[in-house]
């Protein structure tokens, strides 16, 4: 059953932006109750950034105050009278609020039919990564999700992926509209970026991505070509086989290019978040081939990407970043593992311009080749106001300009935030994979401004997971732990006795404390520092965790409440997505964090490529 959920409060009037200068959302209350770990409701609201220091607030339950809160006490409150049916407001005689009566908030999806490839294979639809902005301005989130083809392929394997849907949903449920990506973007981790913002400052957000020829809009209309298919077809005389060869130079079989798209138009394009509709579209850059060549042939893509096939060319990234330190950009990328190329571009008054576009393989911009990861970060780290890109082991300024490479090459993961709270500014923690590149280290932690190496710890492989997050109050600043060792690190990087937590995965501000909790896949658990244990806090029956070993949750962010972050998570056979909020109580007065500038620009990118948590541009942990 979905639960009621109605507007708390009005919209307030903005007073001053979070950061000087910069466009911030407006946004309501997000009142929202749930049933309390220990009997009753806990219910919470937001703290927003444009709130005086010293704001209060009453709460009424059926329209009797039952609590009001000072100026220094936490937007949160633990009813222990209430009950499934209590409706709670923030006003005498405003709208409420219902309970979320099974903990969740029960969002019904439209779940697509099955589809069918080119060579005839049947294939189903598994709800995805998903995002959330103010579509209609109404001052509270939608939400936007994946529609993954249960045949979806990452970039190293050939054969057909099925087509990508994307879906808009108001959090009572109704569907907004539908965006089909059409044959021409084939459906991986890789392919499909969504950034979900308000890129023009209306008060409304857009969405953004890489369309094709053949994409369906949400209004029902065609971008480019309807009838071009541009998709690899073995036995075809196509990209793969121009030489009438049936062995490519590199050894590799023209049938393993089967279902790739290695050719024909691309763009970008800005969607309106009511509707659905493109608004705008540009040729997506750089192209794949020399010179803006959308048909490039074997072997003049091998020398451009470093192989001919699709494998790196075809590797996407996106972000959004404040690059003139008041209206946010789009970024998009591609590539990585040899040439990282990455363009900025501004939406303003209904139209798609390029900012610029920073290549590695241009003259002089040798060492930031081979640096990406398989996600990026943004955060202003030069105390100028603007943002800049965070793309792995390389970071762009924010004219486009590389700021530094720290030469460690590509990794899978890695997190932006103040981690050391002793150390000025920001930090990077990372992990590695081309040992060569790296020097041997597996993870690494590095000054976030100058990319000087701080401490690292030693490997003689690919380290594939890592993550540095506040779990052990008896040590000032993040824990940080990664794949390749059995030690966790404090933040200077000496050894804590004890191990650390089996997953090196997400991380999420769940129960009362200023501590982040362990979320690997759809599970919470908290970390027991004295006993070297994990304590199981949600572990929801029903829903399901997304991408396969990645297991990551469609969306963690502080999409309604106070300042903790929400987990959603796709029913197991997807007819719902589920928004769990936590039911504990907190006596810590924070900020929304969809305020913070950080936190907010990693909830539009978490969506990218191997989905990583949000981190806020402060230090958020034990005191």
């Amino acid at each position: 059953m979905l639960a009621a959920l109605i507007i708390a409060s009005a919209i307030p009037a903005p007073a001053a932006p979070a950061v000087a200068g910069r466009q911030i959302e407006r946004l309501d209350r997000g009142l929202v109750a749930v049933p309390a770990a220990g009997g009753g409701n806990q219910v919470s609201w937001r703290l927003l950034a444009t709130d005086a220091r010293s704001a209060r607030f009453t709460l009424y339950r059926d329209g009797k105050p039952i609590a009001r809160v000072g100026g220094s006490q936490a937007t949160s409150f633990l009813d222990r009278a209430g009950t499934v049916t209590s409706r709670y407001s923030l006003a005498a005689k405003g709208a409420g609020a219902l309970a979320w009566a099974n903990g969740y908030l029960a969002i019904p999806l439209d779940k697509p039919a099955e589809g069918r490839t080119g060579d005839g294979e049947t294939y189903g639809y598994t709800a995805n990564d998903a995002s959330v902005g103010d579509l209609d301005g109404d001052g509270r989130y939608e939400l936007i999700v994946k529609w993954y083809p249960t045949i979806a392929k990452d970039n190293a394997f050939s054969g057909y992926t099925g087509v990508t849907l994307i879906d808009a949903y108001t959090l009572e449920g109704r569907k907004l509209w539908r965006i089909n990506l059409g044959p021409n973007i084939r459906s991986g981790a890789h392919y499909t970026q969504f950034m979900v913002y308000d890129l023009d400052g209306d008060g409304k957000a857009e969405v953004a991505m890489k369309t094709a020829d053949g994409t369906v809009d949400g209004t029902n209309h065609m971008i480019g070509d309807p009838h071009a298919s541009w998709t690899s077809r073995e036995g075809e005389v196509d990209i793969e086989d121009r030489t009438g060869a049936k062995v490519l130079p590199d050894g590799r079989k023209v049938s393993e290019l089967k279902g790739r798209i290695l050719r024909g138009p691309e763009y970008l394009t800005v969607f309106d978040g009511t509707t659905g509709r493109a608004l705008a579209s540009a040729p997506y850059a750089p192209s794949r081939g020399p010179g803006g060549d959308d048909n490039p042939d074997y072997e003049r893509m091998k020398a451009v990407w470093g192989d001919g096939y699709g494998n790196r060319s075809e590797r996407y990234l996106a972000g959004l970043a404040y690059l003139d330190g008041h209206r946010p950009s789009l970024v998009f990328g591609r590539g990585y593992y040899a040439r990282s190329t990455v363009a900025a571009w501004d939406y303003r008054k209904g139209e798609l311009r390029m900012r610029w576009l920073f290549d590695s393989a241009v003259p002089g911009n040798e060492k930031f080749g081979g640096q990406g990861n398989h996600q990026l970060s943004v955060a202003d780290v030069d105390g100028d106001g603007r943002d800049e890109i965070f793309y792995g082991s390389m970071v762009l300024d924010d004219d486009g300009k590389g700021l530094w490479s720290s030469g460690l090459g590509h990794g899978d993961a890695m997190h932006l935030s103040d981690l050391d709270p002793t150390h000025p500014g920001l930090e990077k923690f990372g992990v590695h994979e081309n040992m060569k590149m790296s020097g041997n280290r597996g993870a690494a932690m590095l000054d976030a401004k100058t990319g000087a190496i701080l401490w690292s710890t030693p490997a003689d492989r690919d380290t594939g997971r890592g993550i540095a997050i506040d779990v052990d109050p008896r040590h000032a600043g993040a824990e940080a732990w990664a794949s390749n060792s059995r030690d966790l690190y404090d933040a200077k990087g000496n050894v804590i006795p004890g191990g650390h937590p089996r997953a090196a995965n997400f991380g999420i501000w769940w129960d009362g404390d200023r501590l982040r909790e362990l979320l690997d896949g759809k599970r919470i658990s908290k970390w027991d520092w004295n006993n070297g244990t994990e304590q199981i806090l949600l572990d929801p029956a029903g829903a399901v965790s997304n991408n396969g070993t990645k297991a990551n949750p469609s969306l963690s962010a502080d999409i309604i409440g106070d300042w903790r972050e929400e987990l959603a998570v796709p029913s197991a056979d997807s007819r719902e997505l589920r928004i769990y909020a936590t039911p504990y109580p907190t006596s810590e007065r924070i900020v929304t964090l969809m305020h913070d500038p950080v936190y907010r620009l990693g909830v539009a990118w978490q969506n990218t490529a191997y989905n990583q948590p949000p981190h806020t541009s402060y230090f958020l942990g034990a005191k």
